[in-house]
């Protein structure tokens, strides 16, 4: 089947999408099987509306102010509408696991919780949204700062970590090693380290850049959590934050 002109456009630019900052005719021609003489009008096409420009020095191509406005449009609307995202896949995650479940944001250097799906069991944990959380204690936090570079996470934890519980964690040094071993499992936990009667399994949500900007929870009295119902959320939890991290574009591995 014969591949259309736009068709052939879009594969052009889809070139750029990969770890190639730039590209030449010939590395175009050989990577999308297409004749040099065709690669070279599409880019000159590319080139006049402003969606490439061309190095001076190498005469290679790289995205252009055209892309870049697109790309930031897009990162506009995936900003405000975050929670809109988050708030359907936390319904759909409550509805299966039977939990209070949160979305929580990172601001700043600051976790917020920006939506709540409160369990249906009578007894349940209850979220406050637009609280603030403590970084340290929750699940939603690490879960981010596991993936987060290790000098934002020197910065946040630097002083005196507050004790809400015989649970929290107040130690630097141990916090760390805590978040090595979140990156491990994939998810982070709150064992009762803000009030002993709440359990909380949090996973990270990337955005496009892969950077870790928020994170779906599940909370539940510390009665009902055991590890039957552990090996039933976490795979939840990481289905959901995956599906989050698509809808944000974040680039599969």
């Amino acid at each position: 089947m014969a591949i259309s002109s736009a068709e052939k456009v879009l594969r052009v630019l889809k070139a750029f999408s990969s770890s190639d900052y730039e590209l030449g005719n010939l590395e175009l021609s050989e990577k999308l099987g297409l004749p040099k003489s065709t690669v070279n009008r599409l880019l000159h096409i590319l080139e006049s509306s402003g969606f490439l420009q061309r190095n001076p020095t190498n005469k290679k191509y790289q995205l252009g102010r055209a892309a870049a406005d697109i790309g930031t449009a897009v990162n506009q609307r995936l900003s405000a509408n975050i929670v809109s995202i988050g708030q359907t896949y936390a319904d759909l995650l409550r509805d299966l696991t039977g939990e209070t479940v949160g979305f929580e944001v990172m601001f700043g250097n600051s976790i917020f919780l920006v939506y709540e799906a409160k369990g249906p069991n009578p007894v349940s944990v209850s979220f406050s949204v637009g609280d603030r959380l403590p970084i340290h204690v929750s699940a939603g936090a690490k879960a981010i700062l596991a993936y987060s570079p290790p000098e934002r996470v020197e910065k946040l934890i630097m002083g005196k970590l507050s004790r809400f519980t015989q649970n929290t964690i107040t130690r630097p040094n141990v916090f760390k090693d805590k978040l090595e071993e979140i990156r491990k499992q994939g998810v982070a936990f709150d064992n009762g380290e803000y009030d002993l009667d709440v359990y909380a399994i949090g996973g990270p949500v990337f955005n496009l850049e892969k950077k870790p900007i928020a994170a779906i929870v599940v909370a539940a009295p510390r009665f009902r959590m055991n590890k039957q119902f552990e090996a039933k959320v976490i795979p939840l939890i990481k289905e959901t934050a995956g599906k989050i991290s698509s809808r944000l574009f974040c680039p599969g591995d």
